[in-house]
């Protein structure tokens, strides 16, 4: 018998070569457990994205009756990883460093002598506390950095006040000084008589490739000292 072009000359290798088809898992092949598991994950991410583009939609909104009733939510949850406005779409980076610096007035138990402590660096202990850390809290991050713009801006040029958001700004900016004084740096704030901010600012440097030059000399701006009251430290004190 003469061999054809139609025989089967496919021997064993050719068959082992065969695509074998996979067999691929569904949904429905699944526990009811792990079925409820993924059913709950998707459903809780479509609730998520539809929140966060409604909060979002509300935050860039015009005046509406919604952010009227909620808007303190709306903006709790925008801020400060979410905000929107300008600087989105035209970024002005920061071109120098501001670190807060606290010195106090301390009076010493034994003896009654008061001495005055070193200038401390408050924004240094947030940098600590942010570095490396893979979920740093929303205070480490911005309450004294939002804090000092806060009185920043409320005050004119002189250093005065400018109405009520200046004093408070004053009192807002002395409390958070006084708390990292108490918990981070091991203060007794029952000791604290005066305390004294000041600002370090110190211009970023040109990068390597730039001929610029930039005086990165730090440059210091000295509050006047506050007396501490009964209000100013945490939950107040009756011995004052």
């Amino acid at each position: 018998m003469v061999p054809t072009d139609h025989d089967d000359h496919s021997g064993p290798a050719d068959r082992a070569d065969a695509v074998v088809p996979t067999e691929s898992v569904r949904l429905s092949s699944l526990s009811l457990p792990a079925r409820l598991v993924v059913a709950l994950s998707i459903g809780g991410l479509a609730v998520f994205a539809a929140w966060h583009a409604l909060a979002a939609f509300l935050f860039v909104a015009p005046s509406n009756t919604i952010m009227k009733d909620h808007g303190p939510a709306i903006r709790g949850y925008i801020y400060p990883e979410f905000e929107q406005n300008w600087k989105l779409f035209a970024p002005n980076p920061l071109q120098r460093n501001v670190a807060v610096e606290v010195r106090a007035e301390i009076t010493d138990p034994a003896d009654g002598s008061t001495e005055i402590t070193e200038w401390l660096d408050l924004t240094a202990i947030d940098i600590a506390n942010i570095r490396h850390h893979p979920l740093p809290s929303h205070t480490a991050q911005n309450e004294l950095r939002r804090a000092w713009d806060f009185y920043v801006s409320s005050h004119d040029e002189d250093g005065a006040p400018r109405g009520l958001r200046g004093e408070l700004s004053e009192q807002y900016v002395t409390r958070i000084a006084l708390l990292r004084l108490g918990e981070d740096l091991g203060y007794d704030l029952d000791t604290v008589n005066r305390i004294q901010l000041r600002s370090a600012t110190t211009r970023v440097p040109a990068p390597s490739w730039s001929e610029e030059n930039i005086d990165t000399t730090t440059g210091y701006d000295e509050l006047e000292w506050r007396t501490v009251d009964a209000a100013d430290l945490p939950g107040g004190r009756n011995n004052r």
